[in-house]
C-alpha cells in the first residue's frame, strides 16, 4: 500500500524574525491556514518576509514622508492625502515609533486597518488629536470591503505579541522598586530623578535603546475628588472592583476624551448640553478644552453627577508609560535605572501632576512591587562593530540611554571613540551623572564631552550652538564612519539638532544645503543617524 507523503513544511516567518520558535510555529501554522485555500504551492521564505513587511498589493509606494514627529498632523494628513486607508492611518500616529502602543506606527495602522486591532486610543503622544481621526478613518474603514489578504497577514503579524512575561504591555511583569535620587542640585528650578529598579524577581533582561513600561497608579486624592464630586461611595461596585480602585489602577484621569463630553451632554440641559456636545465633537466653545482633563471637565458640568459605571465607561484606560533605560545589563545585570523628569504644573488654581513622574517621584517606597516590562527598541541601538565612532546628543533627560551606551561599552571593552553632547539650564546644579561622566572621559573612554549651558550667560546657548562651534570635528567623525543619535524632545530640540547637523554638512563637507539633506537622509537609510524622541 502506497503512503501519503506528507505536505511540505510551510516556512512563513523566516528563522531572522524576532519571534520564539513556539511563536514561529504557531505563526507558520496561522499564515499556512490563511494562505492554504487557493495557494497552489507553499510561500516560499521569501514570499512571507514580503509579507511581513507590509506588502498589501494595494498599489501603495511604500514611502511615507509624514513619518516625521515635527510635522503637524494637518500637515502629515495632507501628505497622506489619496493614499490607501492603512496609511492615513499611519498618518494620524505621532510618528515617534515609540513603542507605547505595543507597536511601532506603521504596524499599528496595518493592524487597525487589518480588523485586528479594535483599540484607537494606544497612541499616547498623538493624544486626542490622533484618537480622533483614527476615530474618523475607522468609519471608513468600516464601510469599506474586508482588507485584503496581503494586509491581514501583516497585520496579524505586526500585531503577534510577545508570549514571554514582561515582554510587551500586555503581559507586564512586577519588579521591586528599590531607589530614588534626585539629581538636581539646590538652584535648580528642575527636579529630576535617578530611578533604580531591581529586575532580579521577575527575571527580566534588556538591551542598551530598549525602554521600560511603567503601569502607574493614579494620585489618590485626586481619585477621591473625583469619587466626591460624584457623590458616591469609594466602595461603590463598578467592574467587580471598588469604584476607589477602578479609579486608582484603570482608568486616565488626565485628558478628558470625547466620550465623556457626549455622556455629560446626555444628562443635562440647554446651555450646557450645547457645550457639552462642542467639546464632544472637538471643538473649543469657552477657549478651554486643552485643559480639560477628568476632575476640570466635572467642575466645569459642576451639578451633574453621571452614575459611576457610565462615568468610568466613558473614561479612557490607564495607559503604561515608557521611560529610555539609562543603565546596561552588561555592567550591572539584575538591576536597571531610568532618568525622570518630575511633571508638576498649576491650571488655574489647581496644581496637576505628571501621572508617572509623579507616582515615581514620590508615590511608591522602597520594595513596591510594579507593573512593568521591557519595550524593544526600533532602530536605537549601539552599532554592531564595537570600534564604530558614536556621537550621542542628549539635552536633559535624554542623556538617559546614553549612559546606558557609555556603560555598556566600558563593560564589554568596546574601542569605538565616543563623543557626548549634554546641556541643560545651568551647569553648578543641572549636570547630571557629572561626577560618572568626568570619570569615564578621565579614563580615556569618553573621547569628548561638548557642554551647553542656556542660563549660565546672557544669550540663551544650546547643545545645537555647541554642534555648531566644533562643526569641522563633528564632520570629521561622521566621514570616519561615526552613527550619530539624539535623545529628547521631538517639537523643538530634535529638529534644531538635525537642522544644524545638515549646516555642518553643508559648510564642512563642501556640499549644497539640498546635498547636505540628502546625506542626512542616507544616514538615516543606513542606520547611522538614529533618534529617540518623545
Amino acid at each position: 500500500m502506497n503512503q501519503m507523503t506528507p505536505p511540505p513544511k510551510i516556512e512563513i516567518i523566516p528563522a531572522s524574525a524576532p519571534f520564539s520558535e513556539a511563536q514561529r510555529s504557531w505563526l507558520n501554522g496561522f499564515f499556512a491556514g490563511l494562505l492554504s485555500t487557493d495557494a497552489p504551492a507553499p510561500l516560499a521564505a521569501e514570499q512571507g518576509a514580503a509579507v511581513l513587511q507590509g506588502g498589501s498589493g494595494d498599489g501603495d509606494d511604500g514611502e511615507a514622508p509624514w513619518h516625521d514627529q515635527t510635522l503637524p498632523i494637518a500637515e502629515r494628513m495632507n501628505l497622506a492625502e489619496g493614499r490607501p486607508l492603512r496609511r492615513r492611518m499611519m498618518a494620524a500616529m505621532a510618528q515617534q515609533d515609540c513603542g507605547q502602543c505595543g507597536y511601532n506606527c506603521n504596524d499599528y495602522s496595518d493592524a487597525i486597518a487589518g480588523r485586528v486591532e479594535a483599540r484607537l486610543n494606544l497612541c499616547v503622544p498623538g493624544g486626542k488629536e490622533t484618537a480622533r481621526m483614527l476615530k474618523a478613518l475607522n468609519e471608513e474603514l468600516e464601510k469599506a470591503p474586508v482588507a485584503s489578504s496581503g494586509t491581514a497577514v501583516a497585520a496579524v503579524a505586526a500585531s503577534a505579541i510577545s508570549a514571554e512575561p514582561g515582554r510587551s504591555r500586555d503581559n507586564p511583569v512586577a519588579a521591586t522598586f528599590v531607589s530614588r535620587r534626585l539629581l538636581n542640585k539646590p538652584g535648580s528650578e528642575k527636579e529630576t530623578w535617578h530611578i533604580d529598579f531591581d529586575l532580579a524577581g521577575c527575571g527580566l533582561d534588556y538591551v542598551v535603546g530598549d525602554s521600560f513600561g511603567i503601569f502607574a497608579r493614579n494620585e489618590l486624592g485626586l481619585v477621591d475628588q473625583i469619587i466626591a464630586m460624584l457623590g458616591a461611595s469609594h466602595t461603590t461596585e463598578v467592574r467587580g472592583k471598588t469604584l476607589r480602585e477602578v479609579l486608582a489602577d484603570d482608568v486616565s484621569l488626565a485628558p478628558a476624551p470625547d466620550s465623556l463630553f457626549e455622556l455629560l451632554s446626555f444628562i443635562t440641559g440647554s446651555a450646557q448640553r450645547e457645550r457639552a456636545r462642542a467639546l464632544a465633537q472637538g471643538e473649543d466653545p469657552d477657549g478651554d478644552a486643552g485643559t480639560l482633563d477628568v476632575m476640570a471637565a466635572l467642575q466645569k458640568f459642576s451639578g451633574v453627577r453621571p452614575h459611576p459605571e457610565a462615568f468610568v465607561e466613558a473614561l479612557e484606560p490607564l495607559q503604561p508609560r515608557l521611560y529610555s533605560i539609562s543603565s546596561s545589563h552588561n555592567a550591572t545585570p539584575g538591576k536597571l535605572s531610568l532618568t525622570v523628569d518630575c511633571v508638576r504644573y498649576v491650571v488655574g488654581k489647581r496644581r496637576r501632576l505628571g501621572l508617572a513622574s509623579t507616582f515615581l517621584a514620590e508615590r511608591i517606597k522602597p520594595g513596591d512591587a510594579v507593573k512593568v516590562y521591557v519595550q524593544k527598541a526600533h532602530g536605537f541601538a549601539l552599532p554592531q562593530d564595537p570600534r564604530t565612532p558614536i556621537i550621542m546628543i542628549g539635552p536633559g533627560t535624554g542623556i538617559a540611554p546614553f549612559r546606558a551606551f557609555l556603560l555598556d561599552r566600558k563593560a564589554t571593552g568596546a574601542t569605538g571613540k565616543n563623543w557626548l553632547f549634554f546641556g541643560h539650564q545651568r551647569s553648578s546644579c543641572d549636570f547630571f551623572y557629572a561626577d560618572e561622566l568626568n570619570a569615564l572621559k578621565t579614563s580615556g573612554l569618553l573621547t569628548r564631552m561638548s557642554l551647553a549651558w542656556s542660563r549660565d550667560g546672557d544669550k540663551k546657548f544650546y547643545v545645537q550652538d555647541r554642534m555648531r562651534e566644533v562643526g569641522r570635528e563633528l564632520w570629521t567623525w561622521l566621514a570616519e564612519g561615526a552613527h550619530l543619535y539624539i535623545c529628547g524632545d521631538a517639537k523643538r530640540m530634535a529638529k534644531d539638532v538635525e537642522r544644524a547637523l545638515v549646516d555642518i554638512v553643508a559648510q564642512f563637507g563642501a556640499r549644497t544645503t539640498d546635498e547636505a539633506v540628502s546625506f542626512v537622509g542616507e544616514l538615516k537609510k543606513k542606520g547611522r543617524f538614529q533618534q529617540d524622541v518623545y
